[in-house]
């Protein structure tokens, strides 16, 4: 019997039009595909059904209450197709990836997230090519999670970033191996994919309401008032991007104090590294042993986009303050490395 996928346009760049105010979300995917992919061509091609949703948007103005619609969409649509690719503007596409994971766990098909640089539209773009291969991939090959793909790569999700703003290799995972690599030939890298499960778990809670987490950047000089400023706004999660491997000044006591009297209140901080590649060890110097006695959790060697939605997401579950930094610190679907939790 034949596969089929389904195929949730979202809207993003892979779809737009050019316009007198630059590129454009509108309708009309579906004739854009037969245009650009046509029969003799398409034939090639696994079924699959498009759905544009009715109000595409441009990915720079997702919200959380988007990623669940999108995880709905697909949990009520599981059952009838054989894997599932998603197409979204490059923007956010990391954190909506991320996002999925945690929403799909225990996933046994594909999910796979991919947009373009260049709209399907355009004579030249990179569109045509992830999108025929996204199309592939969720249905020729055994992948139980959420992906994304883009210019050759497939990478997991929640290990995904945007590393690039106008290069076709626009992604990456610095901390974790492609799991596979799209040349003359697709070569999965099975060691790195997640195992099949024995059931799926989906976590799609009722509440995704935004202004629940909030990121914030060490620089030198940075102050414990804009600390304090910052989390008594509604601020349940503070992410803490450190110096090095997990690193802060150690002899500012207003700062500290302004952590550890929001720790007091209860906004879960977590340290996440400024570096691209590595992660947070905090013990490893005085500075990050610091962070440790104001309260703050390290965040291993998760991507922004990571910690981001999975701290949105436990807050969504509706879980206790200590449940979230039992499971903050947990890999829960391939997000975070063993040894740095």
């Amino acid at each position: 019997m034949k596969k089929r996928i389904y195929i949730a346009y979202t809207g993003g760049t892979i779809g737009m039009h050019r316009s007198p105010k630059g590129y454009v979300v509108m309708p009309g995917f579906a004739r854009l595909i037969e245009e650009k992919i046509p029969p003799r061509l398409s034939g090639e091609m696994p079924d699959y059904d498009l759905h544009e949703y009715p109000n595409q948007i441009d990915s720079s103005n997702i919200v959380p209450a988007d990623w669940l619609a999108i995880a709905r969409d697909i949990a009520s649509r599981y059952h009838d197709y054989d894997g599932f690719v998603v197409l979204h503007g490059t923007d956010t596409m990391a954190y909506t990836a991320s996002a999925l994971s945690f929403m799909l766990q225990g996933l046994a098909k594909p999910v796979i997230v991919t947009g373009s640089q260049i709209p399907l539209s355009e004579t030249r773009n990179d569109a045509q090519d992830n999108l025929v291969t996204a199309i592939e991939l969720a249905c020729g090959f055994a992948i139980p999670e959420v992906c994304l793909y883009f210019n050759g790569r497939l990478l997991r999700g929640n290990r995904s970033l945007k590393v690039k703003a106008t290069g076709f290799d626009a992604f990456d995972s610095p901390n974790y191996p492609w799991l596979a690599q799209i040349g003359i030939h697709i070569e999965p890298n099975h060691n790195a994919l997640m195992k099949a499960p024995a059931a799926t778990r989906f976590e799609l809670p009722d509440d995704y309401a935004t202004n629940r987490v909030i990121p914030i950047q060490l620089f030198p000089g940075i102050s414990g008032e804009l600390i304090d400023a910052v989390t008594t706004l509604n601020c349940r999660g503070l992410i803490l991007r450190s110096y090095g491997v997990g690193n802060a000044p150690d002899n500012d006591p207003g700062l500290l104090n302004a952590l550890a009297r929001a720790n007091a209140r209860g906004t879960i901080i977590l340290n996440l590294s400024q570096c691209l590649q590595g992660g947070v060890h905090q013990g490893s110097y005085a500075t990050g042993s610091a962070l440790s006695s104001a309260g703050v959790i390290s965040g291993g060697d998760m991507t922004l986009e990571a910690a981001f939605t999975k701290l949105h997401h436990l807050f969504a579950c509706g879980l206790e303050e200590q449940k979230i930094r039992e499971l903050m610190a947990r890999n829960l679907c391939g997000e975070l490395s063993e040894h740095t939790s």
